[in-house]
């Protein structure tokens, strides 16, 4: 649309989302030279606008200074405010969190395309600048990589152009209104427009300039637009390059076209002769021969140089593109690149940052590709808008498989509550709709389609479905059949089935893939969203990834989400905590369903990653007590880039390391022999280690990083008999009370109460152990999942349970070698479930603690079988024999490896957004306490490995704490050891069980046992 003057109207009307704007164009750099070029540098065609800029903000649009962008306004008495950057973090207006409702919901009574009056904010930013030297006789454009949700532009008080869809660049042509010296630029960002209706994600909304603004020239003959198609041969062993150019300027007449294409190492590969260009347009089209190929395992990357010269033969013009030579088609039925059957081992990446919002930095998105590929996943779903386009070329040189998703959901005018209600959804099948969504789909292909790493479009998210949609992905078909189409809204709408060219569902159960599977489908499947990883979750993944090698059209995953969406804010006494939705005061929010993240908000990677890179790994490690099976099930990479590192541990400590060279080839497998000598070994408990490390650092990772790994633990029966240290053992010396049991055994002290019903004191050579009592716990710290599944209501009695269990009996027996006293408790959630834990004082001055559980029928399903106590503070330091490094749960533990690892008890609680279990451990031999002077006691098993949370808090401290400032102060060290504590599931947090398997039946019978004794400094 074109228009000389400003209209407030186009906010409003779903018919005009673009005032003056240039057509879309490839996101190519270019040079004058071709040492430039080579250089891909800073672009010196280019003028950065970024940095301070005038400012004011209004609460509505008739609150707005209407003439602030003629020429003879001042904002000298104004603002500054940073550019890119969103106003609300900037100190202006509400910053405001919801997921599914639009922001308005319950404020306003609103259907599309209608917006609020009362609450439409408006920034006007005023930027002054001079040209820079030498652009006085030539073409000026302005670029708005992002703007959030609508803007106006005007220069020297002359109207420019209008903008929507926050997501994609909007550029106009400035030169018609350029002065000699200062120019005056004026824009005007309004948060609400028919734009907002269609960009209802689960985010913060924000509103302002929030991605880059430059200026930027052009040479006399111009490539505007690049088009890069590259196409292997049936043998996916030659390749073939088709460029198509669209070229302006005053000098495209009579100019020439040459090219050259060169390897990774710089070599000529390929050159074209010059080639005039012919109504703007130049077609290139070359035999390559044997190429090498483009993958996320091996992004080999070929860069082309075009190059443009004018009638005289002067070079004007030089255009790095990069070119992947890769294909990605169907096979019957199956996704396939290079004629590989792909499996996405995938995430939805948010662009986020806890200071910035989605305004990201170049650092931000360095990071991110790096913890992404170090943690072996392979794919990015740009959740749910095109991303800044650095994040594209950065996939493509690190190697990252893409989802490129448009910039549309309209969550909220269909769903509601959870419940399917399309009665006025948007777009559908709604004619009005059509043009403005599709804007949204040429922006983002036009932008974007050189980028080997994107192999599909997607249609947008959670947008129901109908004509529109499907419109729009006949298009994408239609603009690029190289590349494949996503929808999973379909799902809700099977008029236009055709819509997707894979199925794709968001957080279905295994059970429920695997009976599409069955039932003789005519798509592939993949799962755009799963895992849901909010808080403490990721529990059950196996189940999902267990079906890649079962199925050969499920095709893989897309966890939800990368990180968390948290912003910094400083609580009443000035300390920054990560707040979620509710914590600015807005309303309505969703609160902290933004945490969803397997990185938290600051960038630290969280404990839920380990279970991802395992169970992401493309190679398998299966070792046993003679060797290692090596399964490589990599596409297309050998092994050759790394390392075989193997150790033997005995008992946590290790007996033998080496290393070896091992080449496997991709889609292969073999054994390889370990020099263990297993027959020779002492008994005892042994774990047989293999990895594979990097041999040498690449762009993702240094040297020695690990990309696979396999353990495997066994028992070597011991050939001779234990014998007992006489010196050990010690006199038994029993006395008891009338209150009190008190036990003694050489520097060991127990004291046992008759009215308390439990263990009161434990010293240790002098030490007090227990500061308050164990006690029978039913209870954990209720996770974001198990809020979802309203495990508080369904489980609750035994949270009260655990509160308040009474000592009804004790018994005790005293023998020459050991005292045995047993308590018996009776709960208030039945009267049939008895609960006994028995203490036994033995000659070594070792206390061993017997728990047993006697359910009953009818009750609900336990959280978690434990005996918790208090101990000192001082405290601080935990070491365990135990699977770990990270937090692992009976369903979250695939990841984890048996070995000797330690903390500060202070760490072992992970950083969620809301407090909430975390921190345990399972398979726990055993765990020492112990104080900074290094003195303390020791946990061991006994019977079986037991499972171990040593916290600051208690499960009690922590379900009533909503932020990590609302817990108290430290006073005690809390040891909470369990027979078994359920899983934390992870198929979403809104209602889907732990799986029946991780979950801890109330009406049977339990026990667990364990053992406290001394710790000795050296």
């Amino acid at each position: 649309m074109k228009a000389t003057h400003a209209d407030i109207n186009w906010l409003g009307d779903v018919s005009v989302f673009e005032v003056n704007r240039l057509n879309a164009y490839s996101d190519h750099r270019y040079y004058r030279t071709m040492e430039e070029a080579k250089a891909s540098g800073a672009m010196a065609m280019r003028y950065n606008l970024n940095g301070t800029w005038k400012f004011n903000y209004a609460i509505r649009p008739d609150c707005r200074p209407e003439a602030f962008y003629k020429q003879e306004f001042s904002s000298a008495g104004w603002d500054d405010i940073e550019v890119p950057g969103h106003i609300q973090l900037q100190g202006y207006g509400q910053i405001q969190y919801v997921n599914t409702q639009y922001p308005w919901d319950g404020l306003n009574d609103l259907r599309p395309p209608a917006l609020p009056q009362d609450q439409n904010p408006v920034g006007s930013y005023i930027r002054t600048f001079h040209l820079p030297t030498g652009w006085q006789n030539s073409p000026v454009y302005i670029s708005f990589q992002g703007v959030e949700s609508a803007f106006y532009v005007w220069l020297n008080g002359q109207f420019v152009g209008y903008g929507e869809d926050s997501f994609t660049p909007s550029d106009f042509d400035l030169t018609p209104f350029l002065q000699d010296g200062e120019n005056k630029l004026a824009v005007e960002v309004y948060q609400r427009s028919t734009g907002s209706w269609l960009e209802d994600q689960d985010f913060w909304r924000f509103s302002g300039i929030f991605r880059d603004v430059y200026l930027y020239t052009v040479p006399a003959a111009h490539i505007r637009d690049v088009r890069v198609v590259t196409d292997l041969d049936k043998s996916y062993t030659n390749g073939t390059l088709n460029v198509d150019l669209k070229l302006e300027g005053k000098a495209t007449d009579g100019a020439k076209v040459e090219a050259e294409l060169r390897d990774a190492e710089g070599n000529t590969v390929k050159t074209f002769g010059g080639i005039e260009v012919t109504n703007g347009l130049v077609s290139l089209r070359e035999e390559i021969g044997q190429v090498n190929l483009w993958s996320a395992e091996i992004p080999y990357l070929y860069r082309l140089y075009i190059q443009v010269y004018d009638a005289a033969g002067e070079l004007v013009e030089v255009v790095p593109q990069a070119v992947g030579f890769r294909t990605f088609e169907m096979i019957d039925k199956v996704m396939h690149i290079n004629g590989k059957r792909i499996v996405f081992k995938g995430v939805n990446r948010h662009e986020f940052n806890p200071r910035r919002g989605r305004a990201v930095t170049k650092e931000d998105m360095l990071w991110d590709v790096q913890t992404i590929k170090q943690n072996n996943m392979n794919a990015v779903r740009t959740s749910h808008y095109p991303n800044q386009s650095l994040w594209y070329e950065l996939c493509d040189e690190y190697g990252l498989y893409v989802i490129d998703e448009m910039n549309l959901e309209t969550h909220g005018s269909w769903q509601k509550l959870g419940a399917v209600e399309p009665s006025w959804v948007i777009p559908g099948d709604r004619p009005e709709w059509h043009d403005i969504v599709m804007d949204r789909a040429v922006s983002m292909v036009e932008r974007d389609k050189n980028h080997p790493s994107i192999l599909i479009w997607s249609c947008g998210n959670e947008s129901h479905g109908g004509e529109v949609i499907y419109k729009v992905s006949q298009y994408f078909k239609t603009a690029d059949p190289t590349r494949l189409v996503h929808y999973e809204g379909v799902f809700h709408d099977r008029r236009f089935n055709d819509t997707s060219d894979m199925e794709s569902r968001m957080y279905a159960k295994p059970a429920d893939i695997e009976e599409f599977l069955n039932a003789n489908p005519e798509k592939p499947y993949i799962s755009c969203e799963y895992m849901h990883a909010m808080g403490n979750s990721i529990g059950g993944m196996h189940k999902y990834t267990e079906l890649e090698d079962k199925y050969p059209m499920y095709q893989g995953g897309f966890i939800w989400d990368y990180i968390d969406q948290a912003i910094y804010k400083k609580d009443r006494y000035g300390k920054e905590f990560l707040a979620y939705g509710g914590d600015f005061g807005d309303r309505p929010s969703d609160y902290s369903f933004c945490g969803d993240g397997i990185v938290h908000a600051d960038r630290r990677v969280s404990a839920k990653m380990q279970e991802v890179k395992f169970l992401y790994q493309n190679i398998k490690l299966f070792p046993d007590r003679e060797g290692v099976k090596i399964v490589n099930g990599n596409l297309f990479a050998d092994t050759s880039e790394f390392e075989l590192v193997y150790s033997l541990d005995r008992e946590g400590h290790e007996v033998l390391r080496g290393t070896l060279e091992v080449n496997v080839g991709p889609q292969s497998e073999t054994i390889v022999k370990l020099p263990l000598d297993v027959e020779s070994l002492a008994g005892g408990e042994y774990a047989v280690n293999t990895a594979f490390v990097l041999k040498a650092a690449t762009l993702w990772a240094e040297k020695g990083e690990e990309v696979a790994f396999g353990q495997f633990v066994f028992i070597q029966e011991k050939s001779e008999t234990a014998v007992s240290d006489l010196n050990l053992t010690n006199e038994i010396q029993v006395v008891e009370g009338d209150v009190n049991i008190g036990v003694r055994v050489g520097q060991t002290h127990v004291l046992f109460s008759k009215a308390f019903g439990t263990l009161v004191s434990l010293k240790l050579s002098g030490q007090e152990t227990i500061s308050q009592p164990p006690m029978p716990l039913f209870w954990r710290a209720t996770t974001d999942n198990d809020k979802g599944t309203a495990m508080g209501f369904e489980l609750g009695a035994w949270y009260a349970a655990s509160l308040l269990p009474r000592c009804v009996n004790w018994k005790a027996e005293q023998n020459p070698d050991q005292y045995r006293i047993e308590f018996t408790y009776k709960l208030n959630i039945s009267a049939d479930v008895q609960v006994k834990v028995a203490y036994t004082v033995r000659a070594d001055g070792s206390v061993h603690v017997h728990n047993t559980y006697k359910g009953a029928a009818g009750l609900p399903d336990l959280p978690i079988h434990a005996l918790s106590f208090k101990t000192s503070p001082e405290f601080e330091n935990v070491e365990w024999l135990a699977m770990g490094p990270e937090e692992n749960y009976a369903d979250r533990a695939f990841g984890a490896r048996l070995g000797i690892h330690d903390s500060k008890v202070a760490d072992t609680v992970a950083p969620y957004l809301v407090p909430q279990e975390s921190g345990n451990r399972t398979g726990v031999r055993w765990a020492k306490l112990t104080d900074n002077a290094g003195r303390g006691f020791k946990i061991e098993s006994a019977a079986a490995p037991v499972e171990l949370n040593v916290s600051p808090y208690t499960a009690f401290e922590l379900e009533n704490a909503q932020h990590a400032y609302e817990l108290p102060p430290v006073h005690y060290t809390v040891v909470t050891v369990s027979g078994k504590q359920m899983g934390v599931g992870g198929d979403d947090s809104w209602g889907a069980p732990v799986h029946p398997e991780y979950r801890i039946a109330s009406d049977g019978e339990l026990q667990f046992e364990f053992v406290i004794r001394a710790l000795y400094k050296m």
